[in-house]
């Protein structure tokens, strides 16, 4: 087992500096300049070139992939272009409000999930079983960006029950992480983003449990539950589907990883002050270090999930080893 997981993280340590790699010549390859937002096109080209320069962009390519390469070993991101300020303690005062928004939406749907996927199993063959599966795909498959927008139109616009933009009122100041996060002002915020982001996560739990629950169902244990005579609903729950999560607990650890890139659209859309939607900016602004950095914590999160859903496969199941 712990040589399993050493080859495990050395393998994503070596995919970390792949990706790493790819993000790199990526920005430095697309079209436009990094100076257009930081300075005024009209500004003489001394003091334009001093700027590369500060940057380190007037450099050239490979030495400035070195630099990236020592700086990435000691997990520094360098500053960011538009900002000023160091890459890293920007993402640290934006994850907040994204882990937040992304293990909101993952409650969400895997409560819905779990709950809705044992019980189109237990209706196999049925109109509702057929009606669920398609509501569900229906929402993985329309586009996030649509969706929060129509939510917008009509719980914000139209009904005015919930806010549509940000995380907090226009004006409210908070210091704390009590101040800014536990308040009822921004769980009213919370509820519209996390709601389409549960709705398009919550396919994947709601297809595995059911799978899962299908072949759960068909054991004898079930049915010696059934000749015990006891309710559809003690059988359901506490027999069929406590046996039925293993699959479903560990697709959640691979769930995490990708829901954080999932959410970039849904918090343009909303205006919520998280990594996502910084990483769009960053994007458009040329910003290379605020982009790279961002991308390069998603992509280690992605994988360190994948470690940790292989490892709840040995805990949960001791039926599965690793050679």
């Amino acid at each position: 087992m712990l040589g399993f997981i050493m080859k495990r993280i050395f393998t994503m340590v070596i995919m970390i500096l792949l990706v790493s790699t790819m993000i790199f010549f990526l920005f430095r390859t697309m079209p436009g300049d990094p100076t257009a937002f930081i300075v005024d096109p009209s500004i003489p080209k001394e003091a334009r070139d001093q700027l590369l320069e500060r940057y380190g962009l007037n450099d050239s390519l490979w030495k400035q992939y070195t630099i990236f390469l020592k700086d990435l070993v000691r997990l520094d991101f360098g500053n960011s272009f538009f900002y000023g300020r160091p890459v890293t303690v920007i993402i640290k005062d934006l994850i907040p409000a994204t882990l937040i928004l992304m293990f909101t939406a993952m409650l969400f749907a895997y409560i819905i999930g779990i709950l809705g996927g044992a019980w189109m199993a237990w209706k196999r063959g049925t109109k509702l079983e057929s009606f669920g599966i398609t509501i569900s795909l229906i929402f993985r498959s329309a586009p996030s960006f649509w969706v929060g927008l129509m939510m917008i139109l009509i719980f914000a616009v139209r009904l005015k029950w919930f806010p549509g933009q940000g995380m907090r009122t226009s004006g409210y100041t908070g210091e704390t992480f009590r101040e800014i996060f536990l308040t009822l002002d921004f769980l009213k915020h919370l509820i519209l983003p996390s709601i389409v982001a549960g709705l398009y996560f919550v396919a994947t739990p709601l297809l595995i449990m059911r799978n899962s629950m299908l072949e759960v169902l068909s054991e004898d244990y079930i049915e010696m539950a059934h000749a015990k005579g006891l309710k559809e609903s003690k059988i359901l729950y506490r027999h069929a589907a406590r046996n039925a999560l293993l699959p479903v607990i560990t697709a959640g650890a691979l769930f995490i990883g990708s829901a954080m890139g999932g959410l970039v659209l849904i918090e343009y859309v909303f205006s919520w002050p998280g990594l996502g939607r910084e990483i769009q900016r960053a994007v458009v602004r040329h910003d290379y270090p605020l982009a790279q950095g961002a991308f390069i914590i998603i992509a280690s999160l992605v994988m360190f999930m994948n470690l940790v859903a292989d490892v709840l496969y040995v805990i949960l199941d001791p039926r599965i080893s690793y050679k």
